[in-house]
């Protein structure tokens, strides 16, 4: 009898075993960053930026259904809520916006720290848009913004995947889709105003909204992304954002609307804004304006995910970086 007990604690143990936390180090992130691909990030959009979602305006039922889907899709992952039990969605209140606007949500998932619990990334999309006009007419944003929420989804998918294999991170992540930014950045800045986490330790912000398509200027060779914000507040975090494009992705990476003078003012006009106002550092990822922007031709059948693919990669990847340094990006100036 002692010798079956034996033999089934040591199984037990060799089966338990494969969850045990590893060393991140010895981890090739490549496996992990190969689970983000252009199929699921096809299918995810398709329902997304579906008619069925009707133009996910905030407030409206349209919101409340993409809300839910991002819901069920971080529950069939086993990524749980920072708030506890089956509760998702930190409220925003209608007084949080200016108007009529009705109440709304954030959709908040987390993965825990191993070393650091305590210091968290928090990687954003906006996923509403601007609903429908008043024949109907339904407005998919597609782009803007399903493509940084879809691939919001890739990425925790991405990191879940490595810690089941034992390499979680270091830091904990954040995964939050804010609500209201087309009324005005509402749903991040109720987040920073009635933070879930301190935002003393709130490490960086990587704030995706829409890269999944091509401009004017780089219709000739996609291969690229507008970054905006990596060197304001953080130098090393603008270092390391590089170091990474250069040892796995090679995107091109252009920085024309991080100019302090473009007139486009890009920096002040997505969720990463109210991070930074916080002297929190921040990178925001952008494909640039297309003739589709804030129309109903914004269509999944638009997208390229090809690039939707590399630009979502390569967002994760940089995660990882952050996530697994030894330090947190040092702020080396202030907004």
């Amino acid at each position: 009898m002692k010798k079956v007990l034996l033999c089934a604690l040591t199984l037990n143990l060799i089966s338990c075993g494969a969850h045990q936390p590893k060393n991140v180090e010895n981890a090739d992130v490549m496996d992990f960053a190969t689970t983000i691909n252009a199929d699921e990030l096809k299918d995810h959009l398709y329902i997304f930026a579906s008619d069925e979602f009707e133009g996910r305006e905030t407030g409206e039922p349209g919101q409340k259904k993409a809300a839910e889907y991002l819901k069920t899709e971080y529950k069939k992952l086993g990524i749980p809520s920072p708030l506890g039990g089956d509760d998702y969605y930190q409220e925003v209140p209608s007084s949080a916006f200016r108007g009529s606007v009705k109440e709304s949500e954030n959709v908040l998932a987390f993965i825990e720290g191993s070393e650091f619990p305590n210091e968290i990334l928090v990687i954003s999309s906006h996923y509403d848009h601007v609903g429908m006009d008043d024949q109907g007419n339904i407005f998919n944003g597609a782009d803007d913004d399903g493509s940084g929420t879809v691939a919001v989804l890739e990425i925790a998918e991405a990191f879940m995947t490595a810690k089941e294999k034992g390499y979680g991170p270091k830091r904990s992540i954040l995964f939050l889709n804010v609500t209201g930014e087309e009324k005005g950045l509402i749903g991040s800045k109720f987040y920073t105003d009635n933070p879930v986490f301190p935002l003393t330790e709130t490490v960086a912000n990587l704030n995706i909204d829409m890269i999944g398509r091509t401009d004017i200027a780089h219709e000739a060779d996609g291969n690229y992304v507008y970054l905006i914000g990596s060197d304001k507040l953080s130098t090393e975090l603008h270092n390391l954002s590089e170091e990474v494009n250069a040892k796995y992705v090679n995107l091109a990476l252009d920085y024309t609307y991080n100019d302090e003078n473009d007139p486009n003012r890009f920096y002040y006009r997505s969720d990463h804004y109210n991070f930074a106002k916080n002297n929190i550092p921040i990178i925001f990822y952008f494909n640039g304006v297309h003739a589709d922007y804030h129309k109903m031709t914004d269509t999944p059948d638009k997208i390229r995910y090809d690039l939707l693919e590399k630009r979502a990669r390569l967002v994760f990847l940089t995660a990882w970086e952050v996530a697994n340094r030894a330090e947190r990006p040092f702020v080396d100036k202030a907004e």
